[in-house]
């Protein structure tokens, strides 16, 4: 299957190099230093549970033409969305599928407003990933898919993408309720992500300390008030569901957006707390704590500082 893997960062990076190893037809959309050293020495994975492997397999930025595509796993930070869907159509032909492994919850439709409607499915990444160092691919746990049509129906479409996850030895689920899984990891990224980047800590610290824990809870807790209000489809007991799931984590685990604000990188904060915000602002939900994370994290919103 020909594939265009859009964002070769930890998640489309990790997920595309096994679909790579698996013998199909990969090419990674990258940028600066990451593009030239998988130009010059190939995409390498560093797996804590499946040791390591590199893989050659062909490198373009956002400017050089692709062909049509069968399949394109969707994996750009959020506020690149509708930039690289525009840059990417040259590879959407006639039957082209594009899958959104994103943070948030709106993504899905701001790829069809660019590529068309019908042409896009919803996807979780569940993998803790990121750049180790140009070409190179930290993978520390996790790594499966759940992806499902947006309208919640089946279709054949689904379960042959299935059916490459398995060739490539990725775990994965064909959902009816993408849109619950999406708003389900929506909460746990927003609240858990925005305190190992806020606090520099990782999982196990937050939570084990009572003030941090308190603040997890706070923050878990006004996020399913305002997805209640939203109408989002989740189930009764989300919050508590919401911190178990952080509970169980290996207690070294980061975020994304922990390694992004540390490398001084630019922070997905606008679609994961600032959309919260926003929502619980115009549907009258308080979110104190919320934004007060928000707003601590807002001076590094484009990366570093600058005075």
């Amino acid at each position: 299957m020909k594939i265009l893997v859009a964002g070769t960062g930890g998640v489309g990076g990790y997920f595309g190099a096994k679909l790579a190893r698996a013998g199909e037809a990969v090419t990674f959309l990258a940028r600066g230093e990451q593009l030239r050293a998988i130009r010059s020495g190939g995409l390498r994975v560093r797996s804590a549970s499946e040791g390591e492997w590199v893989v050659e397999s062909p490198a373009i930025d956002d400017t050089e033409p692709a062909g049509p595509v069968d399949l394109i796993l969707f994996c750009v930070k959020s506020f690149d969305t509708e930039k690289v869907a525009r840059a990417i159509l040259p590879a959407v032909g006639p039957e082209t599928l594009l899958l959104s492994l994103q943070n948030g919850v709106d993504n899905e439709e701001k790829i069809e407003a660019v590529a068309g409607p019908g042409r896009v499915m919803g996807g979780v990444a569940y993998v803790f990933s990121a750049i180790e160092a140009p070409g190179v691919i930290a993978h520390t746990y996790g790594g499966t898919i759940a992806f499902g049509e947006l309208n919640g129906s089946g279709s054949e479409r689904g379960r042959e993408l299935r059916r490459l996850f398995d060739r490539a030895m990725i775990p994965s689920e064909f959902s009816t309720q993408i849109r619950r899984l999406l708003w389900e990891k929506y909460l746990f990224i927003t609240a858990l992500g925005g305190l190992t980047a806020l606090t520099r800590s990782p999982v196990g610290v937050i939570r084990s300390n009572p003030e941090t824990r308190r603040l997890l809870l706070t923050v878990v807790d006004e996020l399913a008030r305002v997805a209640q209000a939203a109408g989002a489809p989740l189930p009764a007991g989300i919050a508590d569901a919401v911190v178990a799931a952080a509970d169980a984590l290996p207690p070294g685990m980061y975020s994304s957006l922990y390694h992004d604000l540390i490398h001084g990188r630019r922070l997905e904060i606008e679609a994961l707390q600032g959309h919260a915000v926003r929502l619980g602002e115009a549907l009258g939900v308080p979110t104190p704590a919320l934004f007060a994370l928000y707003a601590a994290l807002a001076p590094y919103r484009d990366g570093v500082p600058i005075p």
